[in-house]
């Protein structure tokens, strides 16, 4: 058993859930996870009810703060990722930071891990892009011991959006539509890969770097919706569309959901061209890679995580 003090702000995500459950396996005990999102926070509870899990939205002060006291590690996961606005980006990838920041510093906690996202290097200029760019650099200015990680999308366990969403439309439609030519490279990365980088930060107490923590396949978009068409043996026919109608169709869907799943700015970002950097994290970090096609049935299969999908 292993009581060393983890703090998960925004902890009830994709990232948070697949990094409990890791976490735990390894003997971690002693875990705070903060969130305002309540529906994902009660999934966690559900799941991991020896966990602490607190209701709070970070972007404000209050009592939340308290349960820094005495923490050895802080794995900043708070993130915007999607919104039809500019304004909750700035909330939750700015404001909430400096709020986390601040507790950091006034609880001097030694060691933060912090985060980020492989689109601080991209070519995209989207409102999620512009705010994990400032976000990094005011963990960076904050002057506090701890190491970036910048990882590129992600799928796994939990999966709400992305991957996983795609796989439930999947099952829903007899055609599944694919933008142009579908031939965009991506570097997927398995969160489960990811979440093992995470515990080597904190079990190593690395600090003042920042790595792109890219997949280590690349893989066109076209690929991986028919991966996982065979992943979840779903029936529909993946048929090609042209990309202006595609993007008009997300346009005219975004009228209708005030929070969609697939958004025309990461059309935008999914057909950038962007390639990231691959380095040796697995030397870095004592992990081995997760085969592609090995991950994505563990995503979709595994008897214990798979049936659980979190809410937008």
């Amino acid at each position: 058993m292993n009581q060393t003090r983890i703090i998960l702000p925004g902890g009830a995500g994709l990232v948070g859930q697949n990094l409990v459950a890791r976490l735990k396996a390894r003997g971690y005990t002693n875990l705070v996870v903060l969130d305002k999102h309540k529906a994902n926070l009660e999934v966690l509870r559900q799941v991991h009810p020896d966990i602490t899990a607190i209701y709070a939205d970070l972007a404000e002060p209050g009592e939340w703060a308290r349960h820094f006291e005495g923490a050895d590690v802080v794995v900043m996961l708070q993130a915007q990722i999607g919104a039809p606005t500019h304004e909750p980006f700035v909330r939750n990838n700015i404001v909430a930071t400096r709020h986390v920041l601040d507790v950091i510093k006034q609880y001097r906690i030694p060691h933060t891990v912090h985060i980020s996202s492989s689109v601080v290097n991209s070519v995209a200029d989207d409102w999620y892009t512009q705010t994990k760019r400032e976000q990094e650099e005011i963990v960076v200015a904050s002057g506090i011991n701890c190491v970036v990680l910048r990882p590129t999308l992600m799928f796994g366990w939990f999966d709400r959006k992305h991957l996983g969403w795609l796989s439930r439309f999947m099952h829903r439609v007899p055609v599944f539509p694919i933008p142009g030519s579908g031939r965009y490279m991506r570097q997927p990365l398995y969160v489960g890969d990811f979440c093992n980088v995470i515990i080597s930060s904190i079990d190593s107490r690395i600090k003042g770097q920042a790595f792109n923590i890219s997949g280590l396949e690349r893989v066109d978009y076209i690929d991986i919706i028919r991966q996982i068409k065979r992943a979840t043996r779903a029936r529909c026919a993946i048929v090609r569309i042209p990309y202006g109608l595609f993007y008009v169709l997300l346009k005219i869907y975004a009228v209708f959901d005030k929070n969609p799943p697939f958004t025309a700015d990461q059309l935008k970002a999914l057909t950038a061209g962007d390639e990231f950097e691959v380095i040796d994290w697995e030397g870095i970090f004592g992990i081995r890679a997760t085969p592609f096609a090995k991950a994505m049935d563990e995503t979709f299969n595994d008897p214990t995580y798979s049936h659980i999908a979190l809410e937008f």
